[in-house]
């Protein structure tokens, strides 16, 4: 077992209206909330954010930003793509699930795979 929690952020509809809307490549095929959330971004937190789900909520509140803008990077690199980012819009858009066990299933090392040599 890892010393980390999970946090996922999974998508509601407005958030997956905005994909949509935003795409400057218009014509393309639409996503689907169902596609959206087929593959969500694991953010691994500290085990005692997860203690409680206040605790979360306090984490999320220091860090939605962050939160925001790497999902949103995810779709559209351009941030004049982007809608106002609100803490608002984020609870709109989002709903946020964590997981305090997290097992490591291969017991090899973990190494980040973006680290310089």
């Amino acid at each position: 077992m890892l010393n980390r929690s999970a946090l996922l952020l999974r998508y509601k509809a407005p958030a997956v209206q905005w994909i949509n809307d935003a795409d400057p490549s218009p014509g393309g095929s639409s996503v689907t909330l169902e596609e959206v959330n087929s593959d969500l971004t694991v953010y691994l937190i500290s085990d005692e954010v997860a203690e409680s789900p206040e605790e979360v909520r306090r984490w999320v509140k220091a860090n939605w930003r962050l939160l925001f803008e790497s999902e949103l990077e995810g779709w559209y690199t351009d941030p004049t793509l982007w809608p106002k980012l609100t803490l608002k819009r984020f609870d709109e858009w989002f709903d946020v699930e964590c997981h305090s066990t997290i097992v490591d299933s291969l017991g090899t090392s973990i190494e980040d795979d973006e680290a310089e040599d």
